[in-house]
C-alpha cells in the first residue's frame, strides 16, 4: 500500500494500550541468561556440560590454595595480619567536622548532639551497628561549648571538648536502638540506669519528667512518650567501659569511691570492705547456729 504524501504513516504502525503494564520487561543486553546444563546435545552444554571428558576439573574442583603441587604459598610468604572478631565497629566524627557543621548552621550547640543529630545532618553517613566514636582530629578548631553524647570518645577529644567549656558523655547502644533512636521511636540517651540526680550526668543532658507520675524510672521513661525504652548494658565488657570515669561513662556513678571500675580488678580498699562484711556474715551465720542448737523444738 502506497501513500502519496511523505508524511502519511499506516495505522498499523500505532499500538495503544490502556496500561503498559502488560508490556514491561527487562533490556535484554540488561541480563545473562542462566544456563541450563545436562539438558541434551542441541542446548550446547548437554551430557558433560561443557566440562570436557574426564580429569579433575570434570569430576570435582580444584582447591582454592592448591598451586600445582609445589610449596603452598602460605609457607613460603607466610600470613600477614588477622580480623579480630571482638572489635567493635564504630562510626567515626572528628571535632573539625562538628565545629564545620555547627558554622554552617548545620548542628545546633545548644541542644545535646547524639548520633541521631550527627546522621541527621550528615555529619556521618549512617551510623554503624557499635555507635559513634568521637575522635580529636582538629581538636584546635573546636571553639564552640558542646554537649556531646556518644558510644565511645578518644582521650584527647574529651580533653579538647572540656576544654571548651563542654561535656562529653559515653553511653550505651545496641544495632536496634540505633535505628530505633533514628526514627524517632526510642530516646537517644536516657534509659532506666540514666540517673540525672548524679553528678555524672551533665546539667545539659537533663531532661524534664513527661506527663502523669514520675516515681520510678520507668514511669520517668513512659512519660517522655517514646514508644521503645533504651537499652543498658550487661556484659562485661560494656559495664567496664561505662563505669570508668576516664571514659567519661554514664554509669561511672555506681562506682563507690576508692572503688575500681572493673568487675575483676579489686582495690586494697574494696577488697578490706568485703573482708570486714564477710566477717560480719559470719558472725550473723553464727549467732543463727547457735539460738538454733539451744531451741527445744
Amino acid at each position: 500500500m502506497r501513500f502519496s504524501a511523505p508524511w502519511a504513516v499506516p495505522l498499523d504502525r500505532f499500538k495503544f494500550r490502556r496500561s503498559i503494564l502488560a508490556s514491561l520487561s527487562n533490556v535484554p543486553s540488561s541480563y545473562s541468561k542462566k544456563i541450563r546444563r545436562g539438558r541434551g546435545p542441541s542446548s550446547g552444554k548437554g551430557k558433560t556440560s561443557g566440562r570436557g571428558q574426564k580429569g579433575q576439573k570434570a569430576k570435582g574442583k580444584i582447591p582454592a590454595h592448591l598451586t600445582g603441587g609445589q610449596t603452598p604459598d602460605e609457607i613460603t610468604h607466610g600470613h600477614f595480619g588477622f580480623k579480630n572478631n571482638h572489635a567493635v565497629e564504630l562510626s567515626p566524627v572528628n571535632l573539625d567536622r562538628i565545629q564545620a557543621w555547627i558554622d554552617a548552621g548545620r548542628l545546633n550547640p545548644a541542644v545535646p548532639i547524639t548520633l541521631k543529630e550527627l546522621a541527621a545532618s550528615r555529619a556521618i553517613h549512617g551510623v554503624k551497628e557499635g555507635g559513634v566514636k568521637l575522635l580529636a582530629r582538629g581538636s584546635s578548631a573546636l571553639r564552640t561549648k558542646i554537649n556531646v553524647v556518644v558510644s565511645r570518645a578518644s582521650q584527647a577529644a574529651i580533653a579538647a571538648v572540656e576544654a571548651a567549656g563542654g561535656t562529653v558523655t559515653t553511653r550505651y547502644y545496641t544495632p536496634l536502638a540505633i535505628r530505633h533512636i533514628r526514627a524517632g521511636r526510642m530516646h537517644p540517651y536516657v534509659s532506666l540506669k540514666w540517673d540525672q540526680t548524679t553528678p555524672a550526668i551533665p546539667a545539659a543532658l537533663h531532661v524534664a519528667p513527661g506527663a502523669g507520675a514520675a516515681d520510678t524510672p520507668e514511669q520517668r521513661i513512659n512519660g517522655l512518650g517514646f514508644e521503645y525504652r533504651l537499652p543498658d548494658p550487661t556484659s562485661r565488657k560494656e559495664l567496664e567501659y561505662y563505669r570508668d570515669e576516664k571514659t567519661r561513662g554514664y554509669l561511672r556513678y555506681t562506682v563507690k569511691p576508692g572503688y575500681s571500675h572493673s568487675l575483676y580488678h579489686k582495690t586494697a580498699q574494696q577488697k578490706a570492705d568485703e573482708a570486714e562484711l564477710d566477717v560480719k556474715r559470719r558472725a550473723v551465720v553464727a549467732k543463727q547456729t547457735a539460738v538454733a542448737a539451744n531451741r527445744l523444738w
